[in-house]
């Protein structure tokens, strides 16, 4: 994937290049706008954080035949401003320091505890981690976790190496320095109940905007809490209970003005 940059409205802030989560994206210069490398272009993940995160609307997709759509803005509640609100929605690799306070976690919790269950067990409970040196220490441990891959047939094993390389270099790849996580936790016998975590947690995900707060699914810290037992008793869940997943969660550093695009629509019609 490429990106068409407008010479006229590109402010050469480095916004795109910054939260860009493959880092691929060459900031802008006093000669040059910001551009991908040919030999990267095979790298992008078609996210399109580039696109909305440029608030002079500056950089589309190429594949895009014009400018994208407004981000939510937070005015009057309708079926197209829900619609707006939902395709605003993006994962947060960039927190500020400022922490969150339980008030505020409470309030989000408070409806997510509203999503649907199976059977309305309601299963679901919290793990909330707002200490952001624990954060870091569940970073720690799951690229602990991954070390332990190297050189097995485990489906990451090939992959973990540049993580690891990363975090030891001083880069978070796992929680990109989130000041808080969210872990959903569920009855260990309950077949069904990490369908209903993951219900929850999106819930608590597509809530989070309107408290202000971006979030992230941290999918390595998930696998990594599965089975790794220094993870597990760092969480030091409640007996019978396991971590469903884990979400980062704090502030945004950046917030979205654009919607990109994404695939087509496809629908399969039973009438």
């Amino acid at each position: 994937m490429t990106i068409t940059v407008n010479p006229d409205s590109c402010t050469k802030c480095g916004v795109c290049s910054t939260v860009c989560p493959v880092s691929i994206i060459s900031p802008a210069t006093d000669e040059d706008l910001p551009f991908i490398p040919v030999e990267k272009i095979s790298s992008c993940i078609s996210c399109g954080h580039c696109e909305a995160f440029c608030q002079a609307g500056a950089l589309i997709q190429a594949q895009q035949s014009k400018t994208a759509s407004k981000a939510w803005k937070g005015t009057d509640f309708s079926s197209d401003l829900l619609g707006t609100y939902l395709k605003s929605r993006r994962s947060t690799r960039h927190f500020k320091e400022e922490p969150v306070s339980r008030e505020t976690i409470t309030a989000i919790l408070d409806i997510a505890r509203y999503a649907a269950s199976g059977s309305n067990r309601q299963p679901v409970e919290w793990l909330v981690t707002r200490d952001p040196n624990e954060v870091q220490a569940v970073g720690s441990l799951t690229i602990e976790w991954m070390r332990s891959l190297r050189g097995t047939n485990h489906p990451l094993s090939s992959y973990v190496s540049s993580l690891i390389t990363a975090w030891d270099a001083g880069v978070d790849v796992i929680c990109h320095n989130a000041p808080h996580l969210l872990i959903p936790h569920i009855p260990i016998e309950n077949p069904v109940a990490r369908t209903d975590a993951i219900i929850a947690l999106t819930h608590a995900d597509i809530t989070a905007p309107v408290f202000g707060l971006g979030t992230c699914w941290a999918g390595f810290a998930a696998m990594a809490s599965q089975d790794y037992v220094p993870l597990l008793k760092l969480f030091d869940l409640p007996v019978g209970r396991v971590p469903a997943y884990v979400m980062m969660f704090g502030y945004p550093k950046y917030k979205p003005a654009f919607i990109p695009s994404r695939k087509p629509l496809t629908i399969t019609w039973h009438e």
